[in-house]
């Protein structure tokens, strides 16, 4: 995989749609991909909607475990591991608020022209269940990606 890549993401929440379907959330962008001491890393910036500052985003993902950083406007620190829950402060410039994720499935599939992460998992905010979500991201080189 090169340095430089394509990041395909897409969130799904369940509880916030009226016909039970789910919302979907997507996004893609350019990304920077890195191995190091047997764990890989994409970093990107993210734009939220009013916001004058982007989002720094650190993915890091080994074995049965996908981790998202985020510093900026927003921070946080979320572990995606297999059967566990795990807290962590959510900090927006609104307040902070405290979120559970139940992890459900962690998913992490590899070939020679697409790394694949899903995670499955059930959100808490303020220790009250909110959703079922699902969160995937799709890893291509950006060299390889032909948009005609």
């Amino acid at each position: 995989m090169t340095n430089d890549v394509l990041l395909a993401m897409k969130g799904l929440q369940f509880a916030f749609a009226e016909d039970g379907t789910g919302v979907p959330i997507e996004l893609i962008t350019n990304a920077k991909y890195y191995e190091k001491n047997d764990s890989r890393y994409l970093l990107y910036d993210e734009m939220v909607e009013g916001a004058s500052e982007y989002i720094s985003n650190l993915v890091k993902f080994d074995g049965d475990t996908i981790e998202v950083t985020k510093k900026g406007v927003i921070n946080v620190h979320m572990v995606f591991e297999e059967g566990k829950q795990n807290l962590s402060s959510y900090q927006t410039p609104y307040g902070t608020l405290m979120i559970g994720i139940n992890t459900r499935k962690v998913e992490i599939t590899e070939t020679e022209e697409l790394i694949h992460l899903q995670a499955d998992y059930g959100l808490d905010i303020n220790y009250e269940y909110v959703s079922d979500c699902t969160i995937s991201m799709d890893i291509s080189p950006r060299d390889r990606i032909n948009l005609s």
